[in-house]
C-alpha cells in the first residue's frame, strides 16, 4: 500500500482519534498531520508485523500521549486569560460532548474508546495497547457505561 493510499485510507479515522485525545480541533488536526509525517518517513521500515492500520493508530496513539504530556508540562491555564482563544467549531453539540466526555477519561481509557469508535478491532486494540482481548473488551464495556452517565447527567441522549 502506498503513503497516498494509507493517507486517504486512515486520514479520517486519525484526526477522530486525535479529536479524541485532545478535544480541540487544530491540536487535532496537528497531531494527525504529524502523524502521517512520521509514516511517510518510517513506511519504508514498516515490517508487516502487524497491519498498516495497527502501526499507524500506535504512531497516532503515542503522539497524541507526548501532547498531552507537553499539555502537563505547560498548562494553557498558565497563559494569561486575553490570550486564550474561543474555538468556533461546526462539529454538532452532541458531538463536541462526546469529545469533552472522552478527554476526560483516563489516557488508556482514551485511547481504546477512540479506537472503538473508529472500528478497529479488539483484537487490534489489545495489540495496540498492550492488554489482552478479554481486558479490552471489559474496558470498552465500562467505559460505555461511564459515557452514557454522563450522557445522561448533561440531559443528551
Amino acid at each position: 500500500m502506498g503513503f497516498e493510499e494509507i493517507y486517504k485510507t486512515y486520514w479520517d479515522r486519525i484526526f477522530r482519534l486525535c479529536m479524541g485525545f485532545v478535544n480541540d480541533y487544530d491540536t487535532a488536526q496537528d497531531l494527525a498531520q504529524e502523524t502521517f509525517i512520521i509514516v511517510w518517513q518510517k513506511l519504508d521500515t514498516f515490517r508487516n508485523e502487524s497491519s498498516v492500520g495497527t502501526w499507524i493508530f500506535r504512531i497516532a496513539s503515542n503522539n497524541c500521549l507526548r501532547q498531552i504530556e507537553k499539555q502537563k508540562r505547560f498548562p494553557k491555564s498558565d497563559l494569561p486569560n486575553h490570550l486564550l482563544e474561543e474555538k468556533q467549531t461546526s462539529i454538532e453539540p452532541q458531538i463536541q460532548f462526546l469529545y469533552k466526555c472522552i478527554a476526560e477519561l483516563p489516557e488508556t481509557d482514551r485511547i481504546i474508546i477512540s479506537l472503538e469508535l473508529e472500528d478497529v478491532k479488539q483484537a487490534e486494540i489489545a495489540k495496540i495497547i498492550g492488554l489482552s482481548e478479554a481486558n479490552v473488551r471489559v474496558k470498552i464495556h465500562r467505559i460505555k457505561e461511564k459515557l452514557t452517565q454522563k450522557f445522561k447527567e448533561n440531559g443528551q441522549r
